[in-house]
């Protein structure tokens, strides 16, 4: 005769199995939303187009140095002691923004740190500024920007830096009181970051912050990554896009 369990004991296992299953569901569902967080930050991932990166690499003026958490462009000589940490939009390798950047290093002796957010994404990285101005110890001024949603990362780290440039982006948290030197470049023709959006992030913004909209620029033509999902139709040749960044930057950048 098989014993049956008091109504006492019953309640304790039943309790217990209960609390096993909650706990198995909890822990599938954190397996299943890390799973489609890693997923995600892997496809799709936008590359250097070849052409443009190859020519950034022969250049015999352009110094490449890849240290594993960002790529530091400078120049082989004349630098200025400026800098620049860049952090790329969503899911963009920093390969993609080599060639972008290759005029500003070459020509106005300013070295660029890109940065390699974790999981190709801005947001998942918490390393300080100072995790990439120590991979260029020379330079002795630094901007902190950032292109599409590495410009919103880089709002958070600006007031580490001297100055903060924004390439096709806007900053989410308020910098408004900040006095902080801002550069706004934007695109014309950019079917994500739109002229609308970012006229609406201004108040976010220094009131002596400078805007600069590039006529018949893209989202994508402030990289070398080929076209993006969702963006418009860019005008501008890609080289003279580069042309105006360097120009500006140059113009703007706070020098030691």
């Amino acid at each position: 005769m098989t014993d049956t369990p008091h109504p006492s004991e019953a309640r304790p296992r039943r309790r217990r199995r209960w609390l096993r299953w909650t706990l198995g569901g909890l822990g599938a569902v954190v397996v299943l939303l890390v799973g489609g967080i890693l997923i995600y930050t892997q496809v799709g991932v936008m590359g250097a187009e070849p052409g443009p990166l190859a020519e950034a690499e022969q250049n015999p003026d352009l110094t490449i140095t890849d240290d594993g958490a960002g790529i530091v462009l400078s120049p082989t000589t004349g630098a200025t002691g400026q800098g620049l940490v860049f952090i790329p939009g969503a899911k963009v390798e920093a390969e993609g923004y080599i060639a972008t950047f290759a005029d500003t290093v070459v020509d106005d002796g300013i070295t660029v740190v890109i940065t390699r957010p974790w999981l190709n994404l801005a947001f998942f990285d918490p390393r300080p500024l100072s995790a990439f101005t120590d991979l260029a110890p020379d330079v002795t001024g630094w901007a902190v920007g950032g292109h599409s949603l590495g410009g919103v990362r880089a709002c958070q780290l600006a007031s580490d830096a001297d100055a903060l440039v924004l390439f096709a982006s806007y900053c989410a948290n308020d910098l408004s009181a900040s006095g902080l030197p801002v550069l706004s470049l934007s695109g014309s023709e950019d079917g994500l970051s739109t002229p609308q959006k970012i006229a609406d992030a201004t108040a976010q913004l220094p009131a002596s912050a400078t805007f600069v909209e590039i006529p018949g620029a893209s989202h994508a033509s402030f990289g070398a990554y080929g076209p993006q999902p969702g963006d418009g139709t860019p005008t501008a040749d890609p080289d003279e896009v580069d042309r105006v960044i360097a120009e500006q930057l140059a113009g703007f950048l706070p020098r030691p």
